[in-house]
C-alpha cells in the first residue's frame, strides 16, 4: 500500500469528525490514517447515516486501506455524548493530542504528510494548552523558526509575513529579515508546487505601498530593500505593490505567489473567493502539512451539513506537493 497520509480529527465538538467521515464515505482520494477518537467518529457516521467501517489500529504502519473504511489510531477516549458546538477542555486537550501524535508519526516515517481538521483555540486554552494555532505547534515540534502560513485555492496563493498577532505587532514585524524570510519561503513553496521559476508579488504595508512616503515609510525603507536583496539572490520578485490591486494581478496570472504583510490582508482575498476549495499550507516544515481553510463551525456541528470539499482539496494539495507539483 502507498504510504498513508495522516488526518488529525480536529476538535471533537466541531465539524472535524463529520467532514472526515463524509469524505471517507465519498471515497478518500489517498490512503489515509485518522488520528482521533473511535466513539466520536462512530457518532458522526451514525449522524450522517453513511455506511463506513471504522477500525482501530495501533499505529499507522498497520493501515490496510479500503473503500468506505476509516482506520483510526485512537488517541483519545471521549464520551460519545460529548456536547456538539461547545468549548470543552476535554475536546481541546484531545485535539492537541491528535496533532502531537501525527507529528510523531510523520517524523518516524509512518505517514507521508499531515492534513489537519479544524481546532478551537479557546478549547485548547481551557485545557491549559496555549498556542495561537496549528502552525505554531507544528513549527515548535519540527524545531524550526523559519516557517510561514500560506493559503491557496485555484486562483490565489498567499503567504503571510506575520500570522496570529495583533495588528500593532504585525506592523513591528515588518523588518528586512522577516520580509526576506517570507520571500524566500514563497519561492520555496512555488518550487514545491512544481513551478520552475516562481513569480512573487510582495504587497505593501501601507495604502498604495506608502505612495512614496506620503502614507508611511515602511514600504520604501524596509520592504523595498528586502525585495532588492531577494532579486540579487536570483528570486523573481516584485514589490512593494499596492495591496488593493496585487491580489487581482495575481489572479490574472502576473504572480504565482503573493506575500502579504499580515493575517487579514492576505486571508480576506483568499477566503472571499470561497472556503470550499481553500487550503492552509505550512511552508518551511521538514514535512508536508495542509489543512482545511475553515474553523470548527460550532454553529452547525452535529447537524450533518458541513462540507468536506476543503478537506478533499487539502488532501489533493498535499498529494501534489509530495509529487513536487
Amino acid at each position: 500500500m502507498t504510504q498513508p497520509m495522516g488526518i488529525t480529527m480536529g476538535d471533537p465538538a466541531g465539524v472535524g469528525p463529520e467532514i472526515v467521515v463524509k469524505l471517507a464515505a465519498e471515497g478518500l482520494p489517498h490512503p489515509t490514517v485518522v488520528f482521533g477518537d473511535f466513539a466520536i467518529l462512530a457518532r458522526a457516521a451514525k449522524l450522517l447515516g453513511v455506511p463506513v467501517e471504522i477500525v482501530e489500529i495501533a499505529h499507522a504502519g498497520l493501515a490496510q486501506g479500503g473503500v468506505g473504511r476509516i482506520e483510526v489510531v485512537p488517541v483519545s477516549r471521549l464520551p460519545a455524548d460529548l456536547p456538539f458546538g461547545q468549548v470543552d477542555a476535554r475536546a481541546g486537550a484531545a485535539a492537541y493530542a491528535y496533532i502531537d501524535r501525527a507529528i510523531t508519526a510523520v517524523q518516524a516515517g509512518e505517514i507521508s504528510a499531515i492534513v489537519t481538521a479544524p481546532i478551537n483555540k479557546m478549547a485548547m486554552h481551557e485545557a491549559g494548552i496555549d498556542y495561537p494555532g496549528h502552525t505554531e505547534i507544528l513549527a515548535e515540534r519540527a524545531g524550526t523558526t523559519d516557517y510561514a502560513m500560506m493559503l491557496a485555492n485555484k486562483e490565489l496563493r498567499v503567504l503571510l509575513v506575520s500570522i496570529h498577532v495583533p495588528l500593532s505587532e504585525a506592523v513591528r514585524m515588518v523588518t528586512v529579515e522577516n520580509e526576506l524570510r517570507a520571500i524566500r519561503l514563497a519561492h520555496r513553496a512555488g518550487l514545491q508546487f512544481g513551478i520552475p521559476r516562481p513569480r512573487i508579488g510582495v504587497a505593501g504595508l501601507n495604502p498604495h505601498a506608502g505612495e512614496g512616503g506620503m502614507f508611511g515609510s515602511e514600504d520604501d525603507a524596509i520592504i523595498a530593500p528586502a525585495v532588492a536583496i531577494a532579486r540579487q539572490e536570483g528570486i523573481d520578485v516584485a514589490g512593494p505593490l499596492s495591496g488593493d490591486t496585487v491580489f487581482m494581478r495575481a489572479r490574472m496570472g502576473e504572480f504565482d505567489v503573493v506575500v502579504a504583510q499580515y493575517h487579514d490582508q492576505g486571508l480576506i482575498p483568499v477566503k472571499y473567493l470561497g472556503l470550499d476549495e481553500g487550503v492552509n499550507i505550512t511552508v518551511g516544515l521538514p514535512f508536508v502539512r495542509t489543512s482545511v481553510d475553515h474553523g470548527t463551525a460550532f454553529e452547525i456541528a452535529g447537524k450533518g451539513t458541513a462540507s468536506a470539499a476543503s478537506l478533499r482539496a487539502a488532501m489533493a494539495q498535499a498529494a501534489a506537493m509530495l509529487r513536487g507539483g
